[in-house]
């Protein structure tokens, strides 16, 4: 195996995020396809409650196990280091057996609490049968994250982020081909077909698990696994105080936000319900807003989750030297990347979203609207991961605890005042939640970029002369993009013809913004000359070869 370096990780561990969450868009195709909206609805009220007891079996457990291990590697603590990588795999054990009893055993309970008194959509019954279907995932995938954290923390880039593509596929596959099964040619209840569908991440997982086990298997020597080093003077008490020290802050911040969801998901389709508006289109939005629109949001946000990966085993290596010059460069390097890329791609698809949401869902209005506005949650999603794993990295957690915590506490607070606000201004009233969402998000990285300058004085002019800079090129995009739709037409109820549309226009609008910010020099000041002309080699084929500008 190969190690990686920060921006090569970065890459790789992108590039796999995205093609995993691509497939994850691909999906919906045929299985919305199959199972409708109300079973769509069904879909997206068992995984939101899988996220939350997933993040706290192993949310914070594999970055922290990285972090771990690559802080005893940077020591020379080797056997210590192997001895973590064995501690977490318990604890992980224990807390992923305690979240799967609860789901499983509280089904009903947790069924109860997200419909309250709706009536005609989906019942309390088909809820609790879903949420038990993807309980046992619970059991195998936290085991998956902690052999992925120790490869990571040895900067081994590639494995992990191939065992996430083999574990989507498998997931997909039992996902699609389970509920056509079950609904079409068995001809059994949409419920049933979504629980089977569910049974997706528990196959998923174990494929996954069993990769990462050969590969740690055949490569025990390099990870320090075969030979048998003098005890360190760490003891189990400290690496496991260290381990939930470190896992506390991302369990918070990961668990926050997948409460979030469900409260988000729970006072929406109250604040509907006491709006009048009908049931299934309550689980229309609710859905849209919480599982379907967030689902394309993640081909943007999947840059800083992949970022991460490669960042936080980086920073910690930097934190550790008390090289805060390379922090602060790392810091700006992540945030400008994330940001350069993100905001064209978030402008573009609100600017498409009616053709877009087509592609992937059935025509509806709700949909489209929604999409319009969520997609903008994405580039807050990318800051918010990018600067709360730099403050995970540098043992900063009271200001994780503070800065997340604050957030969430104002997109809860904020839901249903500016649902009730919009709906009086004779706006869609969903709008108000998805502000909420923008506002929460937007508070947090503030507090956190804040505390970095004032603590550590970092710098984020680099930053910010570098986004000003993209304001050119991003202009030209959109200028380019809405001449081309007054000229390209399509018909939003054919699939090949909104596939064509947003095609043409994405690829023109793309080649616009990157020629622009190229002969600008603002990719060369991101991602170096030599970066940019190794990717336009592999994309090209070797047809293309950039010379010096």
């Amino acid at each position: 195996m190969k190690k990686n370096s920060f921006l090569e990780g970065s890459f790789i561990a992108t590039a796999s995020i995205i093609f995993v969450k691509i497939l994850g868009m691909l999906y919906v195709i045929p299985f919305y396809a199959t199972v409708g909206e109300q079973g769509a609805s069904l879909y997206a009220y068992a995984y939101t409650i899988y996220n939350i007891f997933l993040d706290v079996a192993s949310a914070g457990l594999p970055i922290a196990i990285s972090k771990l291990i690559n802080e005893y590697n940077t020591l020379g603590k080797k056997e210590a280091k192997v001895r973590a990588y064995k501690i977490g795999t318990k604890i992980v054990g224990i807390l992923s057996l305690i979240s799967f009893i609860i789901v499983f055993f509280f089904a009903k309970s947790i069924a109860m609490a997200i419909l309250g008194d709706l009536e005609g959509g989906n019942t309390i019954n088909d809820v609790t049968l879903v949420i038990r279907c993807i309980s046992f995932a619970i059991l195998v995938i936290p085991y998956l994250a902690v052999s992925k954290g120790y490869l990571q923390g040895h900067q081994y880039i590639k494995p992990p982020s191939v065992s996430q593509v083999l574990e989507q596929l498998v997931r997909v596959a039992v996902l699609i081909g389970g509920s056509f099964i079950t609904i079409k040619i068995l001809k059994m209840n949409v419920s049933l077909g979504v629980g089977v569908a569910l049974f997706g991440a528990l196959a998923g997982g174990i494929v996954a698990c069993l990769y990462i086990k050969s590969k740690i298997n055949h490569h025990k020597k390099e990870l320090d696994l075969e030979e048998h080093f003098e005890k360190d003077d760490v003891s189990n008490k400290e690496i496991i105080k260290k381990i939930f020290g470190y896992a506390i802050p991302f369990i918070i911040i990961d668990t926050a936000v997948s409460i979030y969801h469900f409260i988000d998901m729970v006072l929406i389709i109250r604040t509907l319900n006491y709006l009048g508006y009908s049931a299934a289109n309550v689980e229309m939005i609710t859905s849209s807003i919480v599982t379907y629109a967030p689902k394309i949001n993640m081909i943007i946000s999947s840059l800083a989750t992949g970022m991460s990966v490669s960042l936080i085993p980086t920073i910690v290596s930097s934190f550790v030297k008390k090289d805060w010059q390379d922090v602060n460069s790392k810091l700006n390097k992540a945030l400008q990347i994330i940001l350069i890329i993100s905001i064209p791609m978030a402008v573009g698809i609100s600017l498409l979203a009616k053709p877009v949401w087509s592609i992937f869902y059935n025509v509806n209005s709700f949909g489209f609207t929604i999409l319009t506005l969520s997609i903008f949650t994405a580039i807050l999603t990318n800051g918010f991961v990018i600067t709360s794993s730099v403050l995970q990295g540098l043992n900063k957690f009271k200001t994780v605890y503070l800065s997340t915590l604050s957030g969430f506490a104002v997109n809860a607070i904020l839901d249903i005042p500016l649902m009730l606000l919009f709906h009086r201004l004779n706006l869609p009233p969903y709008y108000g939640a998805i502000v909420a969402t923008m506002l929460g998000y937007l508070l947090t990285i503030s507090i956190t970029l804040f505390t970095l300058y004032k603590e550590e004085k970092l710098s984020y002019k680099k930053t910010f002369k570098v986004i000003l800079k993209s304001m050119v090129p991003l202009i030209a995009m959109i200028i380019t993009v809405v001449l081309l739709k007054l000229i390209i037409p399509f018909n939003v109820a054919s699939k090949l013809s909104c596939i064509v549309y947003v095609a043409i226009i994405a690829i023109i609008g793309a080649l616009v913004y990157l020629y622009i910010a190229y002969k600008m020099k603002i990719l060369q000041a991101i991602f170096g000359q030599k970066f940019i002309r190794e990717i336009v080699k592999k994309f090209t084929l070797g047809r293309v070869n950039l010379k010096e500008n």
